[in-house]
């Protein structure tokens, strides 16, 4: 009797859940969205190739969802980086294919003693849409000049990472935004923020 007992409580969960229609505790899990390929045109940045190169290495390194190539056509880029006289200025993102984002690489940030490539990595980091924390620590890369000249880090930092991973997570389904917005970095204090 107690095989009979043993079989039949066996049988049971499985029989119900057929009858059911309840799917098994390991179902397939679900594909990821396909990696969205943001291309960028520098052929206007001059001295700042360097500096583009290596930004983009390391926000490639860091993220999941999206990658950052060079463009097969000027007019075909999604964003461009060119050089200014000016202060570091970008389109606050995140842009998806089709976009129209820009990096202005101002000369000014560079003569105060700012880091080329931290500046670059940056302005990048307002493409893919992270905002400036100018409060946050050196590690943090979107602590812009929040830390002062002596900073040098170039790289984002995990949180940064997962919010732009986050930003692109849906692939190219994810919706624009309505509106442009242009970030300047004033990386001597302040920051002006313009809506197009």
């Amino acid at each position: 009797m107690s095989k009979r007992t043993a079989i039949l409580a066996a049988l049971v969960p499985a029989l119900l859940s057929t009858a059911a229609g309840l799917t098994p505790a390991h179902s397939e899990p679900r594909a990821p969205a396909a990696v969205v390929t943001l291309t960028y045109d520098a052929g206007a940045a001059g001295p700042w190739a360097d500096s583009i190169d290596q930004a983009v290495r390391n926000w490639n390194d860091a993220v999941h969802n999206v990658r950052l190539e060079p463009a097969s056509s000027p007019g075909s880029a999604d964003y461009v980086y060119e050089a200014t006289s000016g202060w570091p200025q970008a389109t606050l993102g995140p842009v998806f294919p089709g976009g129209s984002g820009d990096v202005q690489l101002g000369r000014q940030a560079v003569d105060e003693g700012y880091d080329a490539v931290r500046i670059t990595a940056h302005e990048t980091g307002h493409i893919l849409g992270l905002p400036d924390d100018y409060s946050g620590p050196c590690s943090e890369l979107m602590s812009g000049h929040g830390p002062g000249t002596s900073c040098t880090n170039a790289k984002p930092d995990a949180s940064e990472a997962a919010q732009v991973d986050s930003n692109y997570a849906a692939g190219v389904a994810t919706a624009h935004r309505p509106s442009r917005q242009v970030v300047i970095d004033i990386w001597s204090g302040r920051t002006l923020t313009r809506s197009h």
